[in-house]
């Protein structure tokens, strides 16, 4: 227990206490006491960013600085993991952007797992992302290699500075399908055993090509998450 931290999504806080109690209270409960407890209650005051809001009531704080208490208490023991329960709900878009960039900040120093519907979240937060559907592990990785093994290819759309033959095209090797869209530029489809950025790089140079633009397409985790777990 000493080694994980742990912020439920309805964050059970004691409103009638003040935060800089409050926490004071939590480290007490963690065997934390004397100078200690006053260290580790300012470090957590200021990682969380509650110093202005130090001397209010709980009860006082807006939702966003709640979950900021929610995050500081579940660290005043300094965990080795940080597990938290859906940590942005409820609160508005200013909030959120908040509360991920702490996240993030956190997740630098320590291991946070995020159990969350909102795919957005993992995205913007998350290195590795699991994705379980009727209690099994259905998806293990990060967003590239979790969007290769759902569909098993890539897409890169590049555009070059004149017209090109498809039948040139298809001479680099490991493009799957072409798909034309506009005279100059391709939607190219792979299986991604080989990064065809570099092939299509060495065509454009050996065809005295310029290439404008190149864009490797990767599916959202939603979409991956709605592909790995519908009926």
């Amino acid at each position: 227990k000493t080694k994980i931290g742990y912020l439920p999504e309805n964050n059970p806080l004691y409103t009638d206490m003040y935060v800089r109690e409050f926490l004071e209270f939590i480290a007490g409960i963690h065997k934390i006491s004397g100078e200690a407890k006053k260290r580790r209650v300012d470090e957590m005051i200021e990682i969380t960013g509650l110093t202005v809001e130090r001397k209010k009531k709980i009860a006082e704080l807006s939702k966003g600085y709640r979950q900021r208490v929610g995050l500081a208490q579940a660290l005043i023991h300094n965990p080795d993991v940080l597990i938290l329960d859906e940590p942005t709900s409820g609160l508005d878009p200013n909030q959120i952007v908040e509360i991920r960039n702490l996240i993030s900040e956190i997740g630098k120093e320590k291991t946070v797992m995020l159990s969350t519907h909102i795919m957005q979240e993992v995205e913007a937060i998350c290195q590795r992302a699991i994705i379980i559907n009727n209690g099994k592990i259905v998806a293990d990785g990060n967003t590239k290699n979790l969007s290769l093994d759902t569909f098993n290819k890539i897409i890169i759309k590049v555009e070059f500075d004149r017209s090109v033959e498809k039948e040139e095209l298809l001479k680099i090797q490991g493009i799957k399908t072409l798909k034309k869209v506009s005279e100059t530029s391709w939607e190219i489809e792979t299986d991604g055993k080989i990064d065809l950025r570099k092939e299509i790089f060495n065509f454009a140079v050996h065809n005295q090509l310029t290439v404008l633009t190149i864009q490797q397409e990767e599916q959202k985790l939603e979409k991956i998450f709605q592909q790995l777990t519908k009926k």
